[in-house]
């Protein structure tokens, strides 16, 4: 292809991969890591693209330059674990040490002494066959986390033992990197270790170890701050697009600083995650960013089946299918061990060994490093790298495996392991809509009476202030499914809607409602006229302020008056019976079929009126 249209090409052919590939996969109820892979297959140069010689056409429908899609993909693969960030705190991170540095730690160390032990036992030198050992330790991130989020296995026992791991693995990245490069000077040597060399490796690390203090600190003065600003432009400008470019600014920004300082880039977005999990606007960023980490990560995926070389795996199928079922057995082995060792239950450990035996991206760069270093030998580095991505086509495969055995016979109540970190919110937490007055007033007698709850609102300043009073309140736009899905309406035990502006109310009732039929649904209306449009859309109750307040006064006014109290009442409660017919009246055929409880007869006796 010529022209300027040509440097967009495989970009464009990636993107028709994304609507066409991917949504027909979908449809036969395969995993959608699996359509990204297979398509990076079809597509690559070992797959369609070798025959654009003999048929030239060809070359407008496939990926020729896998290089111009390695940065999208790297960036896929920090969105998500900025993502994984935002479902964290420091205080979550602090609870799961023991599983980070206990667990985690240890299956690094151990299945890089296995796998080096049989590389040894297969001819190669010490040196070399540790390299490939601590290449072949680590397990895919990018791969697993997606394919756990897309089961609803995260937030479990399994959930949280595999990322505690994956977490692991990927701060050993650096100190993995350092030891390769140690390892070759003393090769090279031939067996001592000269302490200035030593001193250099080391000496690395000091960087890293400023860059990550420096994004903390900065971090924490400079994201809450420029959010708020962000919400109140968007208040203003009533535009979504400008947190989806903070965001974008603060996943980039923390990713390169990182890489600037000799850490991953996911390692940035991951600690710029931990942070933003912390104030208000977490939800409304994780609803913002949603569209962009899937199609990024789909990249990533479809790298990994650019790298697929089907030639080399056609010309030697049993050695390179060989070697990647006993990386994974091995892998299994040694996880299941440990995990058990840990405290996880069988199935749980079972499951958690599965989707982790294979090896990861990160595999690459450490095989890379050792040939430059001249410790990893080309042609058997090569063998390996290959049987590694052979691997990691298997994962969701092996996760639904381990799911299965998982749900067999599973026990009522999964156990999960010292140190691993509670959900965030319970499951029924209650979830109020608009934190100004009405809704702050619910929230302090809700937990009057221990019920937990969430706020949304699109006000920073009343978030902020909520927040200061120690209430669960976060920066959103509740008339968002998305938004609405982040907070855990899918398993809620009622919803209530307190703001004031009458169609932002009805779309938020009309978005939940749509969500969950089942859901009790509460909304605070302007006026009679209000409430009975939202019974029509399926509130559970409605409450007229201004009907309710005129009831009142005039209860008040016609007993201040002196009218006997017994006619009060009964004309109150005659007008409260004509608004509840009407509100009966406005909900839909079918739906719920008990009397409102709206405008309720106050109890005779209990009021205090002074006539």
């Amino acid at each position: 292809m010529q022209g300027h249209g040509a440097d967009y090409k495989d970009l464009v052919v990636f993107l028709a991969a994304a609507g066409v590939i991917v949504p027909l996969v979908n449809r036969l109820k395969i995993s959608p890591v699996l359509g990204f892979l297979a398509a990076g297959v079809v597509l690559g140069p070992s797959g369609l693209a070798r025959f654009s010689d003999t048929i030239p056409w060809l070359s407008y429908f496939t990926i020729s330059d896998p290089v111009q899609l390695a940065q999208l993909s790297e960036l896929g693969v920090a969105f998500l674990l900025f993502m994984i960030g935002l479902e964290l705190s420091w205080e979550r991170l602090r609870a799961m040490r023991r599983l980070v540095f206990g667990l985690g730690l240890m299956q690094v160390v151990v299945c890089t002494l296995v796998l080096a032990g049989l590389f040894v036992l297969l001819g190669q030198t010490l040196v070399s066959a540790v390299v490939l050992g601590m290449g072949l330790a680590l397990s895919s991130t990018a791969v697993v986390m997606p394919v756990l989020a897309e089961s609803g296995r995260l937030k479990g026992t399994v959930g949280r033992s595999t990322f505690a791991i994956l977490l692991a693995q990927d701060l050993s990245v650096a100190p993995i990197l350092i030891t390769v490069s140690v390892m070759a000077a003393v090769a090279q040597a031939g067996g001592s270790l000269d302490p200035a060399v030593l001193g250099r490796s080391l000496f690395t690390l000091i960087p890293a170890a400023i860059g990550l203090g420096l994004l903390v600190l900065l971090g924490r003065v400079v994201l809450r701050p420029m959010f708020r600003s962000v919400a109140q432009a968007r208040k203003s400008a009533q535009g979504g697009e400008l947190f989806v470019a903070a965001s974008l600014l603060v996943v980039v920004v923390a990713g390169l600083a990182a890489q600037a300082s000799g850490l991953s880039m996911s390692i940035g977005a991951l600690v710029a995650g931990v942070l933003l999990a912390e104030t208000e606007f977490r939800r409304e960023v994780e609803v913002s960013i949603e569209p962009f980490k899937g199609l990024l990560l789909g990249v990533f995926f479809v790298g990994v089946g650019l790298g697929l070389d089907l030639g080399a795996v056609a010309a030697n199928p049993v050695l390179l299918f060989g070697l990647a079922l006993a990386i994974t057995v091995v892998k299994t082995g040694v996880i299941f061990g440990l995990a058990r060792l840990w405290g996880l239950g069988a199935r749980p450990a079972l499951e958690t060994a599965l989707v982790l035996a294979p090896a990861g991206e990160f595999a690459f760069v450490v095989f890379a490093t050792g040939m430059v270093e001249g410790v990893a030998p080309p042609a058997l580095t090569s063998t390996v790298a290959l049987s590694a991505t052979l691997s990691i086509f298997s994962i969701p495969l092996l996760a639904l495996l381990g799911q299965r055995l998982s749900r067999e016979k599973a026990p009522a109540l999964p156990t999960t392991p010292e140190g691993a970190a509670p959900p965030e919110q319970a499951d029924g937490a209650v979830i109020i809509v608009g934190f100004g007055r009405v809704g702050r007033l619910i929230g302090e007698l809700l937990k009057e009476h221990d019920q937990t709850f969430i706020a949304l609102d699109t006000d920073a300043a009343a978030v902020a202030a909520g927040r200061r009073d120690g209430f669960d309140v976060f920066y959103g736009d509740a008339g968002r499914a998305e938004m609405l899905v982040h907070c855990g309406v899918r398993s809620t035990r009622a919803l209530i809607v307190t703001m004031d502006a009458p169609t932002k109310v009805d779309e938020v009732v009309t978005t939940a409602r749509a969500l969950r039929d089942d859901l009790i649904l509460i909304a605070r209306a302007r006026d009679d006229q209000h409430a009975a449009r939202l019974y029509a859309l399926g509130v559970t109750d409605a409450v007229p302020e201004t009907t309710e307040a005129s009831l009142q006064l005039a209860e008040n006014t016609l007993v201040d008056l002196g009218v006997p109290m017994g006619l009060v009442l009964a004309s109150i409660h005659e007008k409260r019976d004509q608004f509840r017919r009407t509100f009966q009246a406005a909900i839909p055929a079918g739906g719920r079929s008990r009397t409102t409880r709206a405008l309720r007869m106050p109890q005779i006796g209990t009021g205090n009126h002074n006539g």
